[in-house]
Formats: C-alpha cells, structure tokens, sequence
C-alpha cells in the first residue's frame, strides 16, 4: 500500500524517503531494526495520527522526526531541509507533563526560551514581552490566573495543558505528541482534544500525535496511519473524511464509529502474529 501521498497542492513539510533504523551497529549487521521501510509525506499545516501495536516503532519514529534519532538508511527532511541533528522547530509534549515542581506554571512555560536560541541571548531583556506571549498561551488553554501556581497546585489536566503550552511557547513549525492524554481521566481527555484542537485550528502548525486512543485520532487527525507489528512500517494510510470543525458530538455518530472500528479491525490484524 502506498503511504506517502501527500496534497498535490502542498510542498511537503516532513518527508521520509525509504527509511529504515536499526539501534546500533550490532543490530545492524544482523539486519534487525526498529522500523523498515517507512515512506510518506506530510503536507504543510497536516495534523497526523499515528497507531499501532505496542512496541512497532511509533515513539522511534518520532525520534527520528526530530532529529534525536539518525536513520541507518535513507533521507529524512523536514520544513524543506534534510534532519542532521536535533530540530529546533519542533516542541514536544508526552503522557506525563514533567513539569519541574520548583518552578511556577509561567515559569515552567518560559523554559524553552530560557535555554532554544535564538531565544536564550534575549531572554532578559525580552523577559516581559515573553511572559505576556506565556500568560496568552495559558488563557487560551483555560489556566488564565494560574502562572503564579506551581505544578502540585494542578490537577493531573491542568497540568498536561501547561505542558502543550510549554511545548508551544517557541512557536514551533512541528508539535510532537507522545501518549500526551493517556494518563487522564475521559472526560479530561476529551476536554483536552477540544483544546488541542482549537490551538491547531488558530495556527495550523503540523502535529504528529502518537496515541493508543483510536477515537482520539479519529477525532483530531486528517490522516491516520497504522504501524505493523516490530520492525514497524506504515501499512495502512486512513484519511479521515469527517468535516472540520469537529465537536464532540460528531463521536457518536455512525461515521465517526465505522471509522474506529475499521481502524481497530487493522489494528487486530497487526496485532495478530503471521504463524497463528
């Protein structure tokens, strides 16, 4: 199945050419890799999902996204550039929030800017300017009024959206999103995909969204994308047709429902070993 389409409109803004990783030279002399294989094209401002069974490779893509991880073959680009090393257009936020307990909400936000150039040489003297763009941030994702508070003061909700803002706060090209939801209750969860929604609506940034949660990335997603079982590979490409904006009355609908469960139907599948 071809994976890598992407709007003919678009230039694309993540590219992966025939890539394949194995973790180190061992592995790689005894052809045992992470993933094999992957190719596909993302287009300027697409918000991607990407599932599959435990182990098949999603957080490794990830790491190769962002430059943490060199392939062992084939081209990775990313924004029109080859991936050399780590990205600085990219933020990133995961299952737990990890949010530094010494510090406040805002002071917690800021933190990139404090150490991502060209960001860092100013800080000081831009500190104001800067905490204004966090305090936004916070209010847009409903924490008006809770800079001054720090982590322990948080609910498990609150905190994961102090974490988004803290991935936003450098206005990254890429926002990378690792389990970022699935230690949440369901009802913060889905308030949380409403958040994460309208902030990709109000600037179009392309978001990669590793998740377990297949209605999550039905809901959020314009593309989904199914990993095999290890060493993964994209197998299946999913567009999800169901119109913009998405509320979360669109979950209960029958689309939205024959859409999950095509999605799991692929997932059993991979989850399925060859020999059984």
């Amino acid at each position: 199945m071809d994976t890598s389409a992407a709007s003919p409109s678009t230039q694309p803004f993540v590219e992966f050419d025939r890539v394949w990783l194995a973790y180190n030279d061992d592995l790689l002399a005894r052809n045992v890799f992470a993933v094999e294989d992957i190719s596909l094209q993302v287009g300027q401002g697409e918000f991607i999902a990407i599932v599959g069974p435990s182990g098949c490779g999603k957080s490794t893509f990830m790491k190769l996204t962002t430059g943490l991880r060199m392939p062992s073959m084939g081209k990775i680009r990313v924004g029109g550039e080859p991936v050399t090393g780590p990205l600085k257009i990219s933020g990133m936020a995961f299952q737990s929030p990890s949010l530094l307990p010494w510090r406040t909400t805002l002071d917690n936000v800021l933190l990139p800017l404090e150490i991502v150039e060209p960001y860092r040489s100013q800080f000081k003297d831009r500190r104001k300017e800067y905490e204004e763009r966090a305090l936004k941030l916070l209010d847009s994702v409903g924490l008006g009024g809770m800079g001054k508070k720090y982590p322990w003061e948080l609910s498990g909700g609150m905190q994961q959206r102090a974490s988004i803002c803290r991935a936003l706060i450098h206005e990254p090209k890429m926002l990378l999103l690792d389990e970022p939801f699935g230690a949440l209750d369901a009802f913060t969860r889905e308030e949380l995909w409403c958040t994460l929604r309208d902030l990709w609506e109000a600037q179009r940034f392309n978001v990669i969204l590793v998740t377990h949660d297949l209605r999550e990335s039905v809901f959020l997603a314009d593309t989904v994308y199914c990993m095999s079982r290890s060493p993964g590979r994209f197998v299946v490409r999913r567009e999800i047709g169901i119109p913009r904006r998405r509320e979360l009355e669109v979950t209960y609908t029958k689309e939205f429902s024959d859409t999950v469960l095509e999605l799991r139907g692929h997932i059993g599948a991979l989850r399925t070993p060859v020999n059984q």
